[in-house]
């Protein structure tokens, strides 16, 4: 087996995972510590080591709240230690790899996690690589700094480094994939064969380098769950990449409340002590958690920069949970709904209020949508719009979860599925849980190898035919309690709002 491979700085030594077959190195250096001066600077070149570097635990968490103090779900769910090693020199990667030799050229999946951009870690257990590497895929997860310190946006920092003002834990990013493309041949991966995926923020990760054009070649394909919104009621600007103006502003009043007043001092800070004072700040609106057009790393929205073709446009895989992020008319009573039916869709106000989902009310509001599901489509209409659109491929993940906390499908629970992690999990998963996770783990190591999540699963059985996604053919595949279902998409309502959408 692989157990020492070279890197660009020097080599390093793994450990076997649970299956002696598989290979995992952790703690792999990327870009030098961002600390000190190069506190929000981009990531600069790591450093050479002599000998054989010993890679055999992950590296410390980037700055964020202290994990596991909480009693809300993904405490109780994966942020589970509160004694996890943070540190603000972060700039670490892993890699699984089933490899005997640096000269096998396996498919690639580079992972980027979610957590709003504000928490999050490649050491959480549902990002365990091994089932995937046990499928010929090297698995590399890729640590990035959170909150102020990643994504901090202030005008002395545009004086000082315009080329890359903000936007620090994108370039983290960026520079993990860069470092895989230049560096995993040694581990036997292909660095011609590469697909970005990420959950949530990750997600969102993936939508904004595929909307880099300096990524251009770095990767084949992309899976965005989670990752992609759409209203077609208030434009949510929580998604929306701000202007330098703006996040500059934010900045500015951070700096107010951290006490000082240049970018020196500010540097010379204890990070906890910017972590402390930001969740503060941050409890009362100021956040900083989207990426901004800078004029470099990002131009464009990345929702807009995929519904006009101008991403870099390589075949999708994207989806959602059943019970996420769902979109409400706010009204006080059926008078109210009408306005702002007019409100929202104008002329078509009538054909909207005629469907019956448009008169369903819950305690939370009027005409429940999914707004991951609108963002997901939208999107994938927009590349089958283009010419030579790509493939795009959609899921909906609706199985039961089981736990006395009745959670439904909450948002990120779909990662311990396509991880196939579930043994790691404390809910009362049964059998038919299992072989979904068989087959979700199957799909998505079909799609890292070739782009198409279609064939054989790991046991040699034909996998349910999953068709991409169109304007002419809206197919989907539903994950469910009873295994991988294809469908097609036959709700009215559904697409008089994606025409409709925001």
């Amino acid at each position: 087996m692989l157990r020492i491979a070279n890197t660009e700085n020097g080599q390093v030594r793994g450990l076997p995972a649970a299956d002696p077959r598989v290979t995992t190195f952790k703690g792999i250096p990327f870009a030098a510590p961002p600390i000190g001066v190069n506190r929000w600077r981009a990531p600069q070149p790591a450093e050479n080591w002599k000998g054989v570097r010993d890679c055999f635990e992950f590296a410390p968490i980037s700055v964020q709240d202290t994990p596991g103090v909480g009693d809300d779900i993904y405490c109780r769910e994966w942020h589970v230690d509160p004694e996890i090693p943070m540190s603000e020199d972060c700039l670490y990667l892993n890699v699984w790899t089933n490899a005997k030799s640096a000269y096998e050229r396996k498919p690639v999946l580079v992972w980027f996690f979610g957590g709003g951009f504000q928490w999050g870690y490649t050491s959480e257990m549902e990002f365990d690589g091994e089932r995937l590497a046990r499928r010929a895929i090297v698995v590399v997860t890729v640590n990035y700094r959170l909150g102020a310190l990643g994504f901090l946006c202030h005008p002395q920092l545009t004086i000082e480094q315009p080329n890359a003002p903000c936007n620090f834990g994108s370039l983290d990013q960026q520079a993990g994939l860069k470092w895989v493309r230049r560096n995993i041949a040694n581990f036997g991966g292909d660095p011609d064969n590469i697909t970005i995926a990420g959950q949530s923020a990750g997600g969102g990760s993936v939508m904004a380098q595929m909307a880099c054009k300096e990524n251009a070649g770095d990767f084949k394909r992309a899976v965005v769950m989670s990752g992609m919104f759409g209203s077609p009621y208030e434009v949510n600007e929580f998604f929306l990449p701000q202007s330098l103006e703006q996040a500059g502003k934010k900045g500015e009043r951070l700096f107010d409340y951290l006490g000082v007043k240049t970018l020196e001092e500010a540097r010379k800070l204890d990070a906890n002590y910017i972590r402390n004072k930001y969740s503060e700040l941050r409890n009362n609106g100021e956040m900083f958690f989207t990426i901004v057009q800078d004029g470099h790393f990002c131009t464009d929205d990345p929702m807009e920069a995929f519904r006009n073709g101008s991403r870099l446009r390589v075949p999708v895989m994207g989806g959602n949970t059943g019970d996420e992020f769902i979109e409400y008319i706010h009204a006080a009573d059926d008078d109210e709904l009408v306005k702002k039916a007019k409100k929202y869709f104008g002329s078509k106000a009538d054909e909207f209020l005629a469907f019956p989902e448009a008169k369903v009310k819950t305690n939370l509001g009027y005409s429940p949508v999914s707004s991951p599901e609108l963002g997901v489509k939208n999107a994938f209409l927009g590349e089958s719009r283009q010419k030579d659109p790509k493939d795009c491929y959609y899921y909906r993940f609706i199985p039961d979860i089981p736990g006395n906390d009745s959670p439904g499908t909450f948002h990120s629970v779909d990662l311990w599925f396509f991880f196939e992690t579930l043994a790691k999990c404390s809910r009362p998963f049964a059998g038919r849980h299992y072989d979904l996770a068989r087959q979700m783990c199957d799909y998505w190591a079909n799609f890292i190898k070739n782009g198409d999540p279609n064939g054989f699963d790991i046991n040699g059985n034909m996998l349910p035919e999953w068709k991409p996604y169109t304007h002419a053919d809206r197919n989907e595949m539903l994950f469910t309690s009873n295994g991988a279902q294809a469908s097609t998409e036959n709700n009215s309502f559904l697409m008089f709002l994606l025409d409709e959408l925001k």
